[in-house]
This record gives C-alpha cells, structure tokens and sequence, in this order.
C-alpha cells in the first residue's frame, strides 16, 4: 500500500479509503468484519463512515458495527485513521441534525459511543450548513478538539466558494479550519475540476472521492452485460444507454491495457491534483481485491489523453467558461 498526506496535514493515510456505507444493510456484520480485517492486511489504515449510515435498519448502525469492530482489541483502533460525519437527521425531534452548536456537541458525543472510541480522527460535515454561520460551527469544533474528542475536521459536499468561506473564517479565529472535502468524483462526473478541485490545491486540503466508479458504471457493465453475468433495469438500464458510446470505448481502452475498468478508474483518481485517497465501499471481501490494485499501476501521458477524449473534463474556472 502507498500512503500519502492528508492535505497540507501531518497525518499519513493510505491512497485506498475503506467506505462503511454498505455494512449493515447490504453487508452482515461477519462479512463487514472480515472487509475491515482484510483492508489492515492490505495496509489500509483510512476508514471513513457516518452517523446516518445503516439508516434502513436503523441510523447509527454502521458506526455500531465498526464500533464492535474495534472493541476486539489486535490494535484495530489504534491503526486505523477513522473518519466519521455528521450532518444528516438522527431523530424527528428539533436539533438532531445540520449543524448547530448543540448538535456538534450532541452528535459528536454519540458517535463515539457508538464507534466505541474516544477520540476522532477526522470529523466531517456531510453537507453545508447554510443556516448556521461559521463561528458557531468553528467554535463548536474548536471545543470539540481541545477536549480532545476530534483531531481534524473536513467537509463533504462542499462548493468551492464554501470552502474559501470556512477558511476565511477558520483564519479569524487561528483555526486550522478545513483539512479535506469529500465529494462525487469520477470519470463521469468532473465538474468538481471547476472550482473545488482548484480551491482544495489552493487552501491545502485534501480530496476524498465518492461514488470513483459513478455507481458502478466504470466497473465494466457493458461486458457484463454482454456475458450475462448481470442484467440491468430501470434506472441502472437507463444510465448505460445513455453512455454506451463512452463506456464501450472506455471498457476496450482497459481491454487494450489489460487492466480492469474498475481498477483504472481508481488508478486515474490517484493522478488528480489535491486528491488524496477515493472511496471503495466493498460489499464483499473480494470486491477489495480490484480496488487495492490501483495504487499498484500506473497510467502514462498517453492513457490519460485518451480518457480525457473519452471522458472530457473542465478547465479551472473562469476560463472554462470565460477567458
């Protein structure tokens, strides 16, 4: 495993993130186990989960699973850079959600209960907060950090002016502020290049991609298709028709260079400025395997042209869409 710096941070992760989103609804308990063991055989160290994960049986349930993870001892905890967010609705009653004071606080307080941790490595909003302002959110983190309950705070689904605002603001108060941003990007989904990805460079901060293979579609559909081993419906079959051309031509550009799609895919996040380490949610222990490879290839000058020209991508604005 290769490891890098998150952002302009101290902190070493791992170039492969371990999402958790699966475990509970789609991944039993043994089998999330058996994931989480494997991604520390295979030198992964940077876990990432939620609050509201395992919401359909019940929020909080991801975090519950890695909790008991950790509480078997081995080191578990102490090798593992654990990411968690906060953000979404935990109850119906008021200030269960976003991002006030008192449910920093609150929210904080049970997912380390719940992660059966006393500290944080790396707290994430999930989202903007357009309703709360900034000092509030960094003077709630601020606490949080010198009770030593969290060590860096990131942010999720940010735009970039976002960003400089929280910086901004972070800097009034000798705040280190923002030290990631974790956001959809992928082959198929690159307006992130216009702002965001300029902005994290820029501020130091360090990109955590979800969703790197856009739900499924860079990992090889159309040969699956074609061999039967999987069929598409509805929504799934509408997204392949409408980027057949493109995924045809990527899937023979992976068949040329003998690697898989989901792997490439991956291995093009890891050449991207600012980004620091995409996100594998893995529903089985072997749906890893692919993932770890990435680090281990390397796409040249030559590759990368062609999947722009399969892909296009953004310039940096303005000049994407001015001079």
């Amino acid at each position: 495993m290769q490891f890098t710096n998150l952002g302009r941070t101290g902190l070493r992760v791992s170039r492969i993130c371990l999402g958790t989103m699966n475990f509970g609804p789609e991944t039993d308990e043994a089998t999330s186990f058996k994931i989480m063991d494997g991604a520390h055989d295979a030198g992964v160290n940077f876990f990432d989960s939620a609050n509201v994960y395992g919401r359909s049986i019940g929020r909080g349930a991801t975090e519950e699973i890695v909790g008991r993870w950790f509480a078997q001892g081995g080191e578990r905890r102490e090798k593992t850079v654990l990411a968690t967010k906060l953000y979404g609705d935990m109850g119906e009653w008021p200030n269960e959600g976003r991002l006030s004071a008192l449910n920093i606080r609150r929210a904080c307080d049970a997912s380390l209960r719940r992660l059966q941790t006393d500290y944080i490595d790396l707290y994430q909003m999930h989202h903007i907060d357009r309703g709360t302002g900034w000092d509030e959110i960094w003077e709630a983190m601020e606490v949080l950090r010198a009770q030593g309950k969290i060590l860096y705070v990131g942010s999720s689904n940010f735009a970039g002016w976002h960003i400089a605002k929280a910086q901004a603001a972070a800097a009034r108060r000798n705040f280190m502020g923002l030290v990631s941003e974790q956001s959809i990007y992928n082959l198929l989904a690159r307006k992130l290049e216009l702002e965001v990805l300029p902005a994290a460079e820029d501020y130091g901060i360090g990109v955590i991609p979800w969703s790197p293979l856009h739900g499924g579609l860079l990992g090889g559909v159309v040969r699956k298709e074609r061999e039967g081993s999987r069929r598409f419906q509805g929504r799934s079959a509408d997204a392949i028709e409408a980027r057949r051309p493109q995924l045809e031509q990527y899937e023979d550009l992976c068949d040329g260079i003998g690697e898989e799609p989901a792997t490439v895919g991956l291995a093009w996040l890891l050449t991207r400025p600012a980004v620091t380490a995409p996100i594998v949610g893995p529903r089985l222990a072997e749906h890893l395997t692919g993932a770890l490879h990435a680090v281990e290839i390397t796409l040249d000058d030559e590759i990368l042209a062609q999947l722009d020209d399969i892909f296009p991508g953004y310039k940096t604005s303005p000049e994407e869409y001015a001079w």
